[in-house]
């Protein structure tokens, strides 16, 4: 059995914790929105619409926030069709995703929804085909008191009180040729620092995230937040990351090493902002948002086939991956990584929330169930609060095609205000248990109340509506903690929460 070892002092303290940083995503994009959150008719739909045991499954993730409503959605998007009588809201084209948008749910709706969820708005405008103006009278519709044209607008589709939306992200992966009114970085820098500045005159208190390039393995990446953030630093808040991860062929050893790509991503547009941040002199840090971030290539395949064989329909089950248990290995790595950053990540989403790339799937008239990426993500939202602390680790390392040392064991940990202890454990080893050491000496006398493992012995197996605990965790017996230490199994291949709290005489 092979050993590592993890020491951990309270002094190694990374950063607080952003509870944002436990966002998620909701875009116009397939069975997210109908068929998603809501359903009228559903036995289950409350007065509004919207699927009570969907907001329970988004309830127990603890979401904080959710970006709304795109996503590339978002670059064709009118916003005053999202608004008024639900009766008289034009169906639109969507060109991103080339189906019929029906504006059944809009802006008054999903605030709606979002409070039900116990959840914040994150909401994104569109700089590709519209601009500034735009930008301009949605926030003042969404967060004026009242007394000018679009808050009275919002006072007479009745809402009388603010939304009070205080992020916003100017547009959506400008970068990318298939986004409508996609930009050169400059030309984004410029529109992007000229709408911050008239939304802020508007609404001082909001907070503002620029587009950074649609990914690192863009040719723009890199020169694209360099330029644009020359344009715009003074101006906005958070630059965007956007990165997914897939495994079609079948590399589990690769795919899940793929975080060590994740961290560098971050560490890269770090260094631009704080490069920036020298070359302008400033006192001001900014930090990043990663606003899209999950695994994706499952159904892309399917999504071409359906796009072909439907154009124009309406709601269609697009970006519907099934996740297996894999996947659930390298979200807990993601959201490991994220936590590692959480310095400099204040906001991440994990793309999407429902049945479009999602922790939960519903069957339209049928049930909702937990996909297996559903419980790292809601370990991680439950525990990981309050200070990042940065574990001394010392594993195992092996090469795979794309990555060389990589260590068997990911970890992380936190420490919360009451003092308990949460270490976040992945391993990675395909066929070997791991005893790791502990040694947690500096927070004096601790108790080991919890180990939640989750393994399956089938790394493509997966929940369903007909079996949907088949990939779950359980408890496993937790281990002594004495004078500080203690020595814990971590089964091959698993997803582990080691809890500890303050011993009490």
């Amino acid at each position: 059995m092979k050993k590592s070892t993890l020491i951990l002092d309270k002094e190694y303290k990374i950063s607080q914790i952003d509870p944002r940083i436990y966002g998620s995503f909701i875009e116009h994009l397939g069975r997210a929105v109908y068929g998603g959150i809501y359903e009228p008719g559903h036995p289950l739909a409350d007065e509004n619409g919207f699927r009570t045991d969907v907001i329970e499954a988004v309830k127990k993730l603890g979401v904080p926030i959710v970006r709304y409503p795109g996503g590339n959605f978002v670059s064709g998007f009118c916003w005053e069709d999202s608004v008024g009588p639900v009766d008289q809201r034009p169906e639109r084209l969507d060109l991103a995703w080339f189906t019929t948008e029906t504006n059944e749910v809009g802006l008054h709706e999903f605030a709606n929804w979002a409070k039900k969820a116990d959840s914040d708005i994150m909401y994104a405008i569109n700089l590709g085909t519209r601009g500034p103006e735009n930008a301009r009278d949605i926030l003042e519709y969404a967060n004026h008191p009242g007394g000018s044209k679009y808050s009275d607008m919002r006072i007479a589709n009745g809402i009388r009180d603010p939304l009070g939306i205080k992020l916003w992200c100017l547009g959506n992966e400008m970068d990318g040729p298939w986004q409508m009114g996609s930009k050169t970085a400059y030309e984004y820098g410029r529109i992007a620092n000229e709408t911050a500045k008239i939304m802020k005159w508007v609404d001082p208190s909001i907070e503002l995230v620029a587009c950074g390039s649609s990914g690192s393995y863009m040719p723009t990446f890199g020169d694209w937040e360099l330029t644009m953030l020359n344009e715009c630093y003074d101006n906005i808040d958070y630059v965007s990351l956007h990165r997914y991860y897939g495994n079609p062929t079948g590399d589990t050893a690769n795919f899940l090493a793929s975080t060590m790509d994740m961290d560098d991503f971050i560490r890269t547009v770090v260094s631009i902002c704080d490069a920036v941040k020298g070359k302008k002199h400033s006192k001001k840090q900014v930090h990043l948002s990663f606003d899209e971030w999950n695994v994706w290539y499952h159904s892309i395949e399917q999504d071409k086939e359906i796009k072909k064989r439907d154009r124009w329909g309406r709601a269609l089950p697009l970006l519907e991956d099934i996740y297996n248990f894999e996947d659930a290995l390298l979200v807990g790595s993601m959201l490991i990584t994220l936590l590692r950053n959480s310095d400099r990540v204040k906001i991440a989403c994990l793309a999407q929330l429902v049945n479009v790339i999602a922790p939960i799937m519903t069957r339209n008239g049928g049930g909702c169930w937990a996909q297996t990426i559903y419980y790292p993500f809601m370990h991680a939202s439950k525990y990981g609060r309050g200070t990042a602390l940065r574990p001394v680790i010392s594993s195992p390392k092996y090469d795979c095609s794309e990555y060389q040392d990589v260590p068997i064991i990911d970890a992380m940990a936190t420490v919360s205000d009451k003092g308990e202890v949460t270490v976040f454990c992945v391993n990675r080893d395909m066929s070997e248990d791991c005893v790791l050491d502990l040694d947690l000496r500096s927070f004096g006398p601790l108790v080991m109340t919890e180990h939640i493992a989750m393994h399956h012995d089938d790394v493509q197996a997966v929940n369903t509506e007909e079996n949907p605990e088949n990939v779950v965790p359980l408890n496993v017996p937790v281990s002594k903690v004495e004078d500080g230490k203690a020595e814990v199994c971590l089964q091959s291949l698993s997803w582990n929460v080691l809890r500890f709290s303050p011993k009490t005489i």
